[in-house]
């Protein structure tokens, strides 16, 4: 869709059943945008943020932008960005995009320096009929307990994780536990290495966006999907971020979560960073989108192949 270039749902539930497969060519993730951060127009000179991820592994980052927003995870809500800190394929600490953002970034915006993304996902229990390795079959949640069920697959009768609310709310949580632990791993490893620039070790030093997509594996039942992304807003807060919001469009988070309501819990008014503009002007007149969650536009994105960039509201 519109800036992101999308991972093929066989992937994703690849890597989730713990199969050996090589990735196909595209992410579910903000794209990466090379515009400088000082775009005139009418002569003003406006700062803008550029978002990169894996794809950008290895490659030199900007220097220019505003703010940078950095995913955290590689495509999928399972897999880590494997640039995002120190790695045994980027091992110095000017290979981390984690540190490109906090070091680089020169502010002057309504945004902080750095930011964080993480994909997402409702695979549910089974898929293909090959059970989800990580689909959880334990946990109290606020929908009740993650209870387990039996299945009959080719292979067999299997106990699984339930197809349910409180199941789905669990998978997120996890997910979103995994991504702070392993922003923690990563900024301490960065640390280590006395950079010029330290960076935050927890969750709480960073706004967080969930990407949330068509392109990645969704429930019909849009009441699961709905549990999956309030878990995952706990399982950040839990780890101690105070600021968490959705990268999406309105037609796709419709799609997902059956809209967002007064009733919807936890995604009800969080922020939203939205995608679609063409360029700079556009993007600014993004701004003053209806909110798909009833909350505020704090961020909208702008591309023109290959290039995207950020632009922050104010």
């Amino acid at each position: 869709m519109g800036s992101r270039r999308i991972e093929r749902q066989g992937a994703l539930l690849a890597l989730q059943l713990g199969m050996v497969a090589a990735l196909l060519a595209g992410s579910a993730s903000p794209a990466f945008a090379s515009s400088p951060s000082g775009h005139s127009r009418g002569g003003t000179s406006i700062p803008t943020g550029i978002d990169i991820s894996y794809p950008q592994c290895g490659s030199t980052f900007p220097t220019t932008q505003a703010f940078g927003i950095v995913g955290v995870t590689g495509g999928l809500a399972n897999k880590l960005n494997r640039c995002l800190g120190p790695s045994p394929s980027y091992p110095e600490y000017t290979e981390s995009e984690l540190y490109w953002a906090v070091a680089s970034s020169l502010g002057g915006t309504s945004q902080p320096k750095a930011s964080l993304y993480v994909n997402t996902g409702d695979p549910g229990n089974v898929y293909n009929g090959t059970a989800i390795s990580d689909w959880p079959t334990s946990g109290t949640t606020p929908y009740g307990a993650c209870a387990t069920t039996t299945v009959t697959l080719a292979s067999g009768t299997v106990v699984v994780g339930a197809n349910s609310d409180a199941c789905a709310w669990q998978y997120g949580y996890n997910v979103a536990s995994q991504d702070a632990t392993w922003l923690t791993d990563v900024a301490t490893a960065i640390n280590a290495q006395s950079p010029p620039v330290t960076v935050a070790t927890t969750a709480g030093g960073y706004p967080w966006w969930l990407d949330v997509e068509t392109a990645n594996t969704w429930q019909s039942n849009t009441s699961m999907n709905v549990a999956d992304l309030q878990g995952m807003i706990a399982g950040l807060q839990t780890a101690g971020a105070s600021t968490v919001g959705a990268y999406s469009t309105s037609s796709q988070w419709n799609t997902i979560t059956g809209g967002t309501t007064s009733n919807s819990g936890s995604l009800y008014q969080i922020p939203n960073w939205i995608p679609g503009a063409r360029k700079l002007s556009e993007a600014k007149a993004n701004c003053a989108l209806t909110s798909f969650t009833d909350g505020k536009v704090l961020v909208t994105q702008w591309s023109s192949r290959p290039d995207d960039s950020d632009y922050a509201c104010s």
